[in-house]
């Protein structure tokens, strides 16, 4: 009984396969990314990380700002950048910074005492740039929740998975000629392979950061698989990284 009753509170926990369920009727809309930004917070929490009055937050990549806008309502204090403002209509009037992370400074946006870079890094044609110039926006104390889809991940080709199985040159290829229909994402203009030890390796080799926290994100509870090599490249839907300063 007490096995079952273990279960039942993980898969209640656990939120892949209410993603999964509402993606296939809705796509990504609104509520999907406020399922992704309530489990993350939970998940934030859970590591220590203060989130309230006088925490000031950074939501990098923001999108429509529905991250962020949950850490509002926490107390936060948010700013939101992005390349384009397309924050939510309740957002009017939030803090907001114009940035194209691959090609400017990220350090002309201050520093913060929590960071939050979502579902960005697979788009960045620079990320090892980005990531050597996170000590530059936060606070000594602070932390940069990074999140994002590896190439290896079931959805690493989004759209087109699985055909990213296929081959970064040539899977969405195959994908147009086998599926067709409208294709967002093309390898190495708007979506660039990225592998969980690599990334690891990176932020390991800079004397400025640390890994304080790793997990997949929408089952965190399996944090050991990111122990793994090779099997985390596989196994993690999407990895969660918590970076702060040595």
């Amino acid at each position: 009984m007490a096995k079952i009753r273990s279960v039942s509170r993980l898969l209640h926990i656990m939120i892949l396969h209410k993603l999964v369920a509402h993606h296939l009727k809705h796509k990504d809309d609104a509520y999907f990314y406020l399922l992704q930004a309530q489990d993350a917070i939970r998940w934030l929490e859970q590591s220590g990380v203060a989130l309230g009055k006088g925490t000031r937050v950074l939501d990098l990549g923001c999108g429509h700002g529905v991250f962020g806008s949950e850490l509002v309502k926490k107390g936060c204090q948010v700013t939101f950048a992005d390349e384009e403002n397309y924050l939510l209509p309740e957002l009017a009037g939030a803090p907001f910074r114009q940035i194209n992370i691959d090609k400017e400074d990220v350090s002309k946006l201050g520093s913060y005492d929590l960071v939050i870079c979502s579902n960005v890094l697979e788009h960045l044609a620079k990320p090892v740039d980005f990531i050597n110039a996170v000590k530059n926006i936060l606070t000594p104390s602070g932390v940069l929740y990074l999140s994002w889809t590896n190439w290896l991940s079931i959805w690493g080709g989004h759209e087109f998975s699985p055909f990213h199985y296929l081959g970064r040159n040539r899977g969405h290829l195959i994908y147009d000629k086998v599926v067709g229909g409208k294709r967002k994402h093309t390898p190495y203009v708007n979506l660039f392979p990225t592998y969980i030890g690599e990334i690891l390796g990176i932020i390991r080799r800079n004397p400025n950061l640390r890994v304080v926290k790793i997990a997949p994100r929408y089952y965190t509870e399996f944090s050991f698989l990111m122990h793994i090599p090779v099997v985390r490249e596989f196994l993690a839907w999407n990895c969660a990284l918590l970076i702060g300063k040595k």
